[in-house]
């Protein structure tokens, strides 16, 4: 792969986040001016003799636009490498985190807290509840996938499909007696979003994304080996069932942590890799952080759309992927049916 036109990539993936960074924290019910934005940002970096930014504005981007970007930035560039780490060791670009399972224990830790009141103690317990489960489903899942020492792959997807069945069969049950106010508030978060996110979801958050997220990226030898095939990465001496685990262990965790934040949005580990692979190559020592920053512009991008078509109502980011991601998913099913039949 050229690599100016991996550096023409990065570049623009650079310069779209920080557009979409700016955009974020500028447009929404009250407008704040760019040049507002940017005399924010010098005098938050120490230069002198900026004005005074207005009083209003502050409190606006400080206390609700800026956590609320960061965490759409955090979530989507996190889910984004956690697909990477999936499409490398499943070997196939349509592989993502959804098919570990995680998003149904995340909900079953969503509706186990809406519906007996847990969640209205503190705006942490849902976030909290929602990693739990999703913690809690991989570990199943892992342990029913291993026998004598290893994991098979297709063994987690098809542990994965079992629990997933089990917990979304729990969750309905709790649903079928829940309150309508419950019901609703269980909706709302399944469609997923990142209003009313605040500095206490970063924290919370955070210390669990980003070091997950660099420990996939140091794994970036190993997923280059497993394009040779198990076999051949073992032959190359890489101890395949650890690196394995330890593999779907982060992407397990990093999922779960971003799911906890933003809730169950789809498609951006599967869409994001993807369209990047085409673009940087399959080396994963550039495609992982392509993919952090692409995955971060993409879901910014959703987020400021979905609070941009019709204000002042704001459509939640899930709705906005769940359109752009399930077309570009059946265009890689029909691909790959015509590759198969040629």
């Amino acid at each position: 792969m050229n690599r100016a036109r991996r550096a023409v990539v990065f570049t623009a993936l650079g310069a779209g986040l920080a557009a979409a960074l700016l955009a974020g924290v500028s447009i929404g019910a009250v407008r704040v001016p760019i040049a507002e934005v940017l005399r924010m940002a010098a005098r938050a970096l120490g230069f002198a003799g900026v004005p005074q930014p207005d009083a209003t504005h502050l409190i606006i981007i400080a206390t609700l636009r800026l956590p609320r970007v960061l965490a759409a930035a955090l979530v989507g560039g996190s889910l984004a490498v956690a697909g990477v780490a999936m499409q490398g060791l499943f070997r196939n670009p349509m592989a993502s985190p959804e098919i570990l399972g995680i998003s149904a224990g995340g909900s079953l830790g969503a509706v186990a807290v809406i519906t007996t009141g847990l969640a209205s103690t503190s705006v942490l317990v849902l976030p909290a509840a929602t990693a739990f489960g999703a913690l809690l489903a991989a570990a199943l899942i892992y342990g029913i996938a291993s026998t004598r020492g290893g994991t098979s792959l297709l063994f987690i997807v098809i542990a994965g499909m079992a629990v997933s069945s089990l917990f979304n069969g729990l969750v309905s049950g709790m649903l079928l007696f829940s309150k309508q106010y419950e019901l609703s508030a269980y909706l709302f978060w399944t469609m997923g979003d990142f209003e009313g996110r605040g500095w206490q979801h970063l924290a919370l958050a955070a210390p669990v994304l980003v070091p997950g997220v660099a420990a996939l990226a140091l794994f970036s030898r190993e997923l280059n080996l497993f394009t040779l095939g198990e076999e051949g990465a073992r032959a190359l001496g890489m101890g395949v069932e650890t690196v394995k685990r330890l593999l779907l262990a982060l992407a397990a965790l990093v999922t779960g942590a971003a799911i906890s934040v933003a809730g169950p949005v789809g498609f951006v580990g599967l869409l994001v890799p993807h369209l990047l692979r085409l673009l940087v190559g399959p080396d994963h020592r550039v495609l992982v952080p392509a993919s952090a920053l692409g995955g971060a512009v993409f879901l910014l991008g959703c987020d400021l759309l979905g609070r941009s078509i019709a204000p002042p109502f704001q459509i939640r980011v899930g709705i906005i992927t769940a359109v752009l991601g399930s077309p570009y998913l059946l265009w890689l099913v029909v691909r790959a049916q015509r590759r198969g039949g040629a």
